[in-house]
């Protein structure tokens, strides 16, 4: 039988954290993982919406449940990111149903004291990002979103560093940018793009694409700017877009994107909801 879990998340430390996702195969919520799938869960109905028919609404169930949990994250007080619940040691010592999990539910926060734009910027484009989704269907949830994505955004922009030595800060700041420019509409953003872009990631051709570097996707998306609005500043990103989508078809010219003989287990196990 599945149970709720999790349902004193946050309680300790006096804030609400109950919901969102869990990752892979453990009880632990990472909040970068589940930040960058929701942006892609909230990209896939911004693109491909129209042809979900009858399952739209369960594709907008499963990103809110994610973005509900971000937002309560976000603002629970001023100049806070909450950003993970679980103590990850002692959760992977043990293999455990969610409902029946008795591991320390420690919370971790980043703050204008210890930064982490990293996280911060992807829980900025995920909420940016999910404010498109629901633009039509309920606008003033979208509007939620939208609001409190720029003030992610603020945040990590002005609190700089890395919540993660693995990670790599001013690729999501780029990331994020992209998502922002997109909903708002805002011409500061693209400015910004504009004046920094190159001191975040997006002059040099990219080759991979994973939550831990998505200038490639970005790049993509500011190509659209630049084939449907003729955006000249965008041109560039087009070029960008180009080799890295040449480099993953066989055969051609350009650089080619290696790949190994068979089959490997997915990286990413999908993040488990409770």
């Amino acid at each position: 039988m599945e149970g709720d879990s999790g349902q004193s998340d946050g309680s300790s430390y006096h804030v609400d954290l109950v919901g969102g996702y869990y990752d892979a195969g453990d009880n632990v919520k990472f909040g970068l993982p589940m930040a960058f799938t929701t942006t892609l869960l909230a990209w896939s109905v911004i693109e491909f919406g129209s042809s979900m028919h009858n399952q739209i609404e369960n594709a907008r169930a499963a990103i809110k449940w994610s973005t509900d949990y971000l937002l309560k994250a976000a603002t629970a007080a001023p100049n806070t990111l909450y950003v993970q619940v679980g103590d990850p040691n002692m959760d992977h010592r043990c293999w455990e149903r969610p409902e029946d999990m008795d591991t320390p539910r420690n919370v971790y926060k980043v703050s204008d004291q210890n930064p982490g734009s990293d996280v911060a910027a992807e829980t900025a484009a995920a909420l940016a990002a999910a404010s498109i989704v629901f633009k039509d269907s309920d606008p003033s949830y979208s509007a939620k979103l939208l609001h409190t994505a720029m003030k992610v955004f603020d945040f990590a922009d002005r609190h700089r560093g890395s919540y993660s030595d693995s990670l790599n800060s001013v690729v999501c700041h780029f990331t994020v940018l992209t998502q922002a420019t997109i909903a708002s509409q805002n011409s500061s953003y693209l400015d910004y793009i504009q004046s920094n872009g190159h001191t975040l990631g997006a002059d040099d051709d990219d080759y991979s694409f994973s939550w831990d570097d998505k200038r490639p996707g970005t790049k993509v998306l500011l190509s659209k700017g630049f084939l449907e609005k003729t955006t000249k500043e965008f041109q560039i990103y087009k070029a960008h877009s180009d080799n890295y989508i040449c480099s993953l078809i066989p055969g051609t010219s350009s650089f080619q994107a290696q790949y190994t003989p068979g089959e490997l287990p997915p990286s990413l196990s999908p993040l488990l909801p409770y």
